[in-house]
């Protein structure tokens, strides 16, 4: 069963990137050189997304290895305290390839 703060933070991340895929709608990886407006709110979606994550219990973690808690955190971690050096091109395959895949897992996590 899943815990109520657990299903909260899912939530969260869930939403945040829904949010995410919703703002590159259309958009190349060239607009977020020319975006920065962009760029902040990826970074801020992605940001979420691995500060619920380490909020998610570490037993629900554990029984979960479907889902790159690890990474998740550490980008986060990696967005927060390392702003001014942030690579596009790693924060657009992100976007593209792994919260797409993100999104699936979770919302079949919240569905059950």
């Amino acid at each position: 069963m899943l815990a109520k703060n657990d299903r909260i933070r899912l939530q969260h991340m869930l939403d945040a990137s829904l949010k995410a895929t919703s703002f590159i709608e259309g958009k190349t990886n060239s607009d977020l050189d020319n975006d920065d407006l962009l760029v902040f709110a990826l970074v801020k979606a992605i940001e979420i997304v691995g500060e619920a994550a380490g909020k998610v219990s570490k037993e629900y973690q554990q029984n979960h290895p479907e889902i790159s808690w690890t990474a998740m955190i550490s980008m986060r971690n990696r967005l927060v305290h390392a702003y001014f050096d942030i690579n596009k091109k790693i924060l657009w395959q992100t976007l593209k390839k792994d919260i797409p895949e993100l999104i699936n897992i979770l919302t079949e996590l919240l569905d059950e």
